[in-house]
């Protein structure tokens, strides 16, 4: 999108407005995962017919699937050097490249399960020193000036964090919360709907496999992990379903991806596109198998059992809930049958064993909208509605199209 915007916002605003004197709003999106993660946070606005919304597209070397994201939405939308050349009210973001840029009060959420990852060593990190990614001067300082007017923090403890790295910021931070944890918690009760859609309504057990991206992700450095699977479970028995990350699928394309696991495809493989709700999959899963990324640490909060193909912990935050997690899930074997690996985690568990994870990634469950809605709020100077949002069940997710027959 590279045309400026024509609409209700700066000197013609009276000309083309429909409903006037709106207080604006820009939502800054780098990535689909960033985009995903900014619509729990714009949910709060919703029937609201004082503010208008607007989105943009921020630079970012993963944000190749943007585009089709915003205009999936049927936002309000303007390029990036336009939403930089003009005033508003407030402005979202969930990343933070470019965004000292913007001309608005701005608001900067974590894009994950809080603040997971360290700063890699070649991206500046000092030999020794512990730089957490987005709690680090690096990011939220520019020119000696703090960028955002609020950081939203899911858990108390991250303020520990940030007055090791970035003490300035403290004045700045709200422990509001975290959507998907509470989100997650509200769609529990819809499993058989989400089995139904994912294919398994048949009583099949459903087994989830989780990668994030990079070359220590599942994908990166376990692929054998996949056709394993689809030999040694039954199909009569269980069904796989992979998540991953959107910059897998952005980075490379979902041409090579579908490519990469076309076999696996062919012999019953079901594969969730970037653009579905992967809380909806977490929520029907019966086990999950992942890696370090923030869905892993996230399949926590559903009560299935959680088991880890790969861990790299020294990218891992380890006061975080990531950490947690490695250290209490066990690891699945390159030996052994997956099969009695699964039933074994299965066998005697409790949600109790992973009561700390997810304790960690948030310390206001279930108030991650009534919270910030008091934030935005209060930066844009409106009376809060009378109305306290909620979380939401997430919708059905959707597959996919395999290919080629079945198993």
């Amino acid at each position: 999108m590279s045309e400026w915007r024509r609409g209700p916002i700066g000197p013609e605003a009276d000309r083309w407005a429909t409903r006037r004197t709106c207080k604006s709003v820009l939502v800054v999106v780098h990535t689909v995962t960033s985009g995903q993660r900014l619509l729990d946070a714009v949910g709060v606005l919703e029937n609201d017919l004082r503010i208008q919304v607007y989105f943009t597209q921020a630079p970012d070397e993963f944000g190749s699937g943007v585009p089709e994201f915003l205009s999936g939405l049927g936002a309000a939308r303007m390029p990036w050097d336009q939403a930089t050349s003009t005033t508003f009210d407030l402005a979202i973001a969930a990343s933070h490249g470019g965004v000292h840029r913007v001309r608005a009060p701005l608001i900067v959420m974590p894009h994950g399960a809080g603040h997971g990852k360290l700063v890699s060593r070649r991206a500046g990190r000092a030999a020794g020193a512990r730089l957490v990614y987005g709690l680090d001067a690096q990011r939220l300082v520019h020119d000696g000036a703090l960028v955002p007017a609020a950081l939203v923090l899911a858990h108390r403890d991250d303020r520990r964090e940030l007055a090791r790295s970035c003490p300035e910021a403290l004045a700045v931070a709200s422990v509001v919360g975290d959507p998907c944890h509470d989100r997650l918690r509200a769609s529990l009760d819809r499993r058989p709907l989400y089995k139904m859609a994912l294919g398994v309504g048949d009583g099949r057990k459903l087994v989830v496999v989780a990668s994030t991206w990079g070359p220590r992700s599942l994908l990166g450095s376990r692929p054998d992990l996949w056709p394993r699977l689809l030999s040694e479970l039954p199909e009569e028995e269980f069904q796989v379903v992979t998540l991953l990350h959107p910059n897998a699928w952005h980075g490379h394309g979902e041409f090579q991806v579908r490519s990469w696991l076309a076999d696996c495809l062919r012999r019953g493989l079901s594969l969730v596109p970037p653009e579905a709700d992967w809380r909806a999959v977490l929520a029907a899963a019966d086990w999950v198998i992942g890696d370090h990324g923030s869905v892993t640490t996230y399949a926590a909060v559903t009560g299935a059992p959680v088991l880890l193909g790969g861990f790299p912990g020294s990218e891992v935050n380890p006061d975080s809930a990531q950490a947690l997690l490695g250290a209490v899930a066990p690891r699945v074997s390159g030996r052994g049958s997956l099969r009695r690996q699964l039933l074994r985690a299965a066998d005697g568990f409790t949600p109790e064993r992973y009561r700390a994870v997810v304790e960690r990634i948030t310390s206001e469950p279930g108030r991650f909208d009534r919270n910030l809605q008091r934030l935005i709020y209060r930066l844009l100077r409106l009376r809060r509605p009378a109305a306290v949002p909620g979380p939401r069940p997430v919708p059905p997710p959707f597959l996919v199209s395999r290919a080629g027959g079945g198993r």
